[in-house]
This record gives structure tokens, sequence and C-alpha cells, in this order.
């Protein structure tokens, strides 16, 4: 399958790295100009010069600021103009005993995790039914099924996600615009190796650390080690893409089989 993204632009937040990263290389390389995201401007033009030096041709844009605020996402927005891929990949997690989890925790995660994405949605959806082609993706988590003890307010934060993409779906109902939500299963990330340490002896080279996250944390996962980002990459950028185009209002998963069900 041939998967084109000429002359269509896309945002991806938090794209300085992980799996935001390998989301925004990912639409690149099919083409899309692509605005690359992060809190600061230094760390968004590190990101575009090592994305441009593993591929010259890629068509980025720098779009630094805090889309978590209201005044941030209007920066952004400016600086990017039209969107025509919205990928809300923005996301904070920790490990947190949850009787210690205190009101202000909880608005930080919803926050981040939730209204972030509903106000980006919010100010891009309009411009995209009115052109009559969009896609919005927001990257849920296995955790928005599968709560974690260590971290319900993550997981609750995510369950959130599904609703708004569910929501937001019907509101685009016809337009030829697709909302849909990823739920991505354990993925091998800087962020992901530093919550890994947290959880299992921090002596452990990497390797024997994964594999002991994977046996006592998540046990249910059918693949058995870390999610690579490229892989998560790979499914938002057929989902971006016009071959996804009767794939809307749905939860679409790349978990490793860690969610244990039949239906996605």
């Amino acid at each position: 399958m041939q998967i084109d993204l000429t002359d269509r632009t896309a945002l991806v937040t938090g794209s300085t790295q992980g799996i935001g990263r390998a989301i925004a290389a990912a639409l690149a390389d099919c083409g899309a100009r692509v605005a690359i995201n992060g809190r600061q401007a230094g760390g968004v033009e590190a990101a575009i010069e090592e994305l441009r030096a593993g591929a010259p041709g890629r068509d980025l844009v720098a779009a630094a600021g805090d889309v978590s605020t209201a005044a941030g996402a209007a920066e952004v927005l400016a600086v990017v103009g039209d969107v025509d891929v919205l990928v809300n990949n923005l996301g904070i997690f920790g490990s947190t005993p949850p009787l210690e989890i205190d009101d202000d925790e909880w608005r930080r995660y919803l926050e981040v995790n939730v209204l972030a994405a509903v106000r980006l949605i919010r100010s891009t959806l309009p411009g995209m039914t009115a052109r009559g082609w969009g896609r919005v993706l927001n990257v849920a988590s296995d955790s928005a099924i599968v709560i974690p003890a260590e971290m319900i307010h993550y997981g609750v934060s995510k369950t959130a996600l599904l609703g708004v993409s569910r929501g937001f779906a019907k509101a685009a109902a016809g337009t030829g615009v697709t909302v849909n939500s990823v739920i991505a299963g354990p993925t091998h990330t800087g962020g992901v190796e530093r919550f890994v340490y947290e959880l299992v002896d921090s002596d452990l080279p990497w390797d024997e650390a994964q594999r002991e996250f994977m046996r006592t944390h998540r046990p249910q996962s059918l693949l058995q080690r870390l999610i690579e980002p490229e892989e998560i990459a790979n499914l938002v950028a057929y989902l971006a893409s016009p071959l996804a185009s009767a794939t809307t209002g749905a939860a679409v998963r790349v978990d490793g089989g860690y969610v244990d069900s039949i239906v996605p």
C-alpha cells in the first residue's frame, strides 16, 4: 500500500522524542508537512535537526509551545496554519500510590492528557470539516482499559480520551473527517525506561529489567516485550491516510495483545 500525505499539514504534539517523534518521522516520510511540537524552542530545533539528518527531504516546521494551555495552543496553531492531520500525542505519566494522588495531581493529568487534546480538536475540526477532509488521532493507552493500580490517574485520563475520540467522531459525521484513538501498549521510550526502573531493581541491565517489568507488571502482553515507537507510528500513518477513510470513532489497538479482548 502507498500512503501519500503530500500537500497535507500534520501537527504532532509532544513530538520532540519518543512515540511523538517516531510519528512525526513517519508522517513526514509519507510526504506531509509536519509541525514538531514541544514546550522549549531549543528542544524542538534539536529534534528537527536530528530528524532531517535521518532524511534530509523531510518537510518539518518548528512549533514550540505548551499546548496544555490555551495561550500555548493558540501560539502553536498560529505558526502551523491549517491543520489536516492532528495527532494528540502529548501526555504525562508516572507511578503514584492511589491514595496519595491529591486533587492538584488529578487536575494536572486531566489538563495535560485530556483537555489539551479537546482544545486542539475544537480549534482545528471546523477547518477540516469545511475543507471536507481531515484526520484526528488521539494517542491513548492500554491503561485506558486495564487501569494500572500504580497510576490510576493516568489510566483514567486515557479512558476519558477514548470518550473524547468517539464523541468528536460523531460531531464530524459525514464530513470526510475521521476521529480515532490509538491504544498504544507498553512502549520503549526514555520515559518508560525510567518508569521501569522505578518498579524493578535499578541495578539490572536494561534487557533484564525490561523482561522483569513485563513478567511482573505487564504479564498480559502477548508480545512479551516493549513495543518500539516506530511500530506505533506505522499504525498512526495508516490511520492518517486516505486509505483509512472508513475507520472513524474507533479505538484501534497496537498494544502487543496486552488488552485481553477479542473486540478492538
